[in-house]
């Protein structure tokens, strides 16, 4: 299959220029011509071109401007800008270069030159895209590899106790749910940057429980309540399952799915008050995964039946993380849960039916 020929946007006020550069580089590449800055921006946009000739020298936008401009818009992120000039002093080269230009052409302009210099920087852009996409699919199968070690240790708790098992398929969706709203809000702009972190928070929400493991049958099983003894012994879940994930992930600790993982694990009881366990944190010290698994872990818990227990309505359910509010949920969580609340009971409905 024929390789497509580069695109060269050459930004240039003077025609002649153009005609010039247009004659050395035609039969090469396909060029498209702005005749200033203004112009130049639409079409870089439009074009999304391979390199760009820009002209220093013109008028109302010069060249530097339109470059700090495409810069701004993030036209130019991979994108080599060669200026073309008339001055060949140190300090306007320096300007340019501190813009991110990669190489100054003086005019008048050299054939030879222009088409060296511009085949050289073609080539180092093909060279440096081929290895971003290297990076980017060993990054890729990296992640592939970490979703599946993670989901075969959260596999874990479902083996020993089904009940459990369902409690983290329903926990999960509910996380992913309140992640996909939170995100709207501009205050965790930072802790959810992306759908790719949408879906570390869903991966990481089946380990929460991974700790009960380490549970013994005859509290984990228990058909009745826990007495205080029994429920000391159960609370000690979230820090051991910290330590297993720790354990098992020691090489990739870093990790940013991995972290998000630890941090729900061993913070989802902690309380926004800070009466919860094991750390007793509060407020933003809790780690977001944690506060998102929190709210999704007690609705699930309220609506759904368990050995000691009737299942609440889910309006009841919906009252009491409303009650919580502040103090042990999250404020701007629990705002997030009022805006997905009204599409639970037909989801909870679907996963009674694929459990039939």
């Amino acid at each position: 299959m024929e390789q497509s020929r580069a695109k060269i946007l050459v930004i240039d006020d003077t025609k002649t220029n153009i005609e010039v550069l247009e004659g050395i580089l035609s039969n090469d590449y396909d060029i498209f011509v702005a005749l200033n800055g203004k112009k130049a921006l639409v079409l870089a946009e439009k074009v999304k071109p391979d390199l760009i000739l820009l002209d220093v020298m013109m008028p109302e936008m010069d060249g530097y401007e339109t470059l700090r401009q495409m810069h701004a818009q993030n036209l130019v992120e991979n994108t080599p800008v060669l200026f073309l000039t008339a001055k060949a002093d140190a300090k306007s080269e320096q300007m340019g270069l501190d813009l991110g230009a990669v190489d100054y052409i003086t005019k008048p302009f050299n054939p030879d030159l222009v088409r060296l210099r511009i085949k050289n920087q073609l080539e180092f852009k093909h060279q440096r895209d081929h290895l971003h996409e290297l990076v980017e699919e060993k990054t890729q199968d990296l992640r592939k590899t970490l979703k599946v070690l993670l989901t075969s240790l959260g596999a874990l708790a479902e083996y020993r106790d089904p009940e459990t098992g369902e409690h983290i398929k329903r926990t999960q969706v509910l996380v992913q749910m309140l992640a996909e709203t939170l995100q709207k809000n501009p205050k965790f702009k930072q802790q959810i940057p992306d759908k790719m972190y949408v879906d570390f928070f869903a991966t990481a929400a089946p380990l929460h429980d991974i700790g009960k493991v380490g549970i013994s049958d005859d509290i984990l099983r228990k058909p009745a309540k826990l007495n205080d003894e029994e429920r000391a012994i159960m609370s000690n879940h979230a820090q051991m399952g910290f330590d297993v994930l720790v354990n098992a992930t020691k090489e990739l600790s870093n990790h940013p799915l991995v972290k998000i993982c630890a941090e729900i694990i061993l913070n989802h009881h902690e309380r926004w008050d800070g009466l919860g366990y094991p750390r007793g944190i509060k407020g933003s010290e809790i780690p977001v995964g944690a506060r998102l698994m929190s709210v999704a872990d007690v609705y699930d818990a309220l609506v759904s039946r368990r050995p000691y227990k009737e299942p609440l309505p889910h309006e009841v359910a919906v009252s009491e993380i409303l009650a919580g509010k502040g103090t042990q949920f999250d404020p701007d969580v629990v705002d997030a849960f009022m805006e997905i609340e009204s599409s639970l009971p037909d989801l909870y409905d679907k996963f009674r039916d694929s459990a039939q």
